[in-house]
């Protein structure tokens, strides 16, 4: 079985140890645990925290890609940064982790939306107009009283994004910013780390109408193990609370459109936060799917399938 995460704050945490001098970030960090859950496939996002806005928002986000580039040196070839599905294949054939990278927020770009073929260029393949903040773009879902959806400037990066070839990521988006997108797109949409508002009512969650929309351009819903935005009972902020969320996106849109994005502690947060205890728990959620009524074929789907399949037709 192929396994996808569609969201991991990999890059932000490896650049933070990089810059203390710290070498093989990601293999004494994280690798234990991606090879214990299986992992193949980990979309990781280029977030900038708020001490390094706005100035240093474009320097911060190279030097992520560049922490990349030295881990893959360092580990002797481990990771692959993929940038279409034959570098995707290739990772997996040789039983690599293939990364591909995402903004979480375009800050890295201001205002110029010539820098977006850079970012292409370097393997950007996913953008997130925003995190909880206000970009250039549009809202976060974090700004207080917003009825702003795209800005200008906002609608040429949908429309450049569609023309290169990366995809649109709307989680974090605010509600209005949300439609514009849908308004305005001609790809599928995905949300890469968002659950159901119907399960728990959290902004960042997605309302049902949101959810069909998303699957009527075909795109992908990640469903997130962060506790946040799972339950608010303790005893369901486990697999379980997440087996709800699946579930009612499945029935919903279909389990075609659903898939991980498990936004798991990154060194940001707590640990006890998450609702699945690292990538090893993804066993003991597969069985709880299994026991639940979701068939192998479902199941492999949701882990991995569906982001493939997208993958393949447009990631190119």
């Amino acid at each position: 079985m192929i396994i996808v995460d569609g969201h991991f704050d990999l890059l932000p945490l490896v650049y933070e140890h990089r810059r203390k001098n710290e070498k093989n970030v990601i293999q004494n960090q994280f690798f234990k645990d991606f090879t214990e859950g299986k992992i193949n496939i980990i979309v990781s996002s280029l977030y900038i925290m708020d001490n390094y806005l706005p100035e240093m928002a474009l320097r911060v986000a190279l030097d992520q890609i560049s922490s990349l580039y030295y881990e893959i040196e360092e580990s002797g070839g481990k990771y692959l940064l993929c940038k279409n599905y034959n570098d995707i294949e290739l990772a997996i054939n040789n039983k690599l982790i293939g990364i591909l990278l995402s903004f979480e927020g375009v800050e890295p770009i201001y205002n110029d939306i010539y820098l977006l073929r850079i970012f292409y260029n370097l393997g950007v393949r996913f953008v997130g107009l925003t995190w909880n903040r206000r970009t250039y773009a549009a809202d976060g879902i974090g700004i207080q009283n917003s009825n702003g959806g795209l800005t200008d400037f906002g609608l040429n990066v949908l429309k450049e994004s569609q023309k290169l070839g990366m995809l649109i990521d709307v989680s974090h988006l605010n509600e209005k910013g949300f439609w514009d997108v849908i308004k305005n797109t001609t790809n599928p949409v995905i949300a890469s780390h968002s659950n159901a508002r119907k399960i728990f009512d959290s902004p960042r969650n997605l309302t049902d109408e949101q959810i069909k929309a998303i699957a009527n351009t075909d795109g992908i819903i990640g469903i997130n193990a962060n506790g946040m935005f799972v339950s608010e009972k303790k005893e369901e902020n486990n697999e379980l609370g997440l087996l709800k969320h699946i579930a009612h996106i499945a029935n919903l849109a279909g389990v075609q459109h659903v898939a991980l994005g498990l936004d798991l502690c990154d060194g940001f947060r707590n640990q006890s936060m998450d609702s699945l205890n690292g990538y090893k728990s993804l066993e003991k959620l597969y069985h709880i799917l299994d026991k639940n009524g979701f068939s192998k074929k479902e199941i492999e789907m949701i882990f991995g399938k569906n982001y493939l399949n997208l993958y393949k037709k447009y990631l190119k």
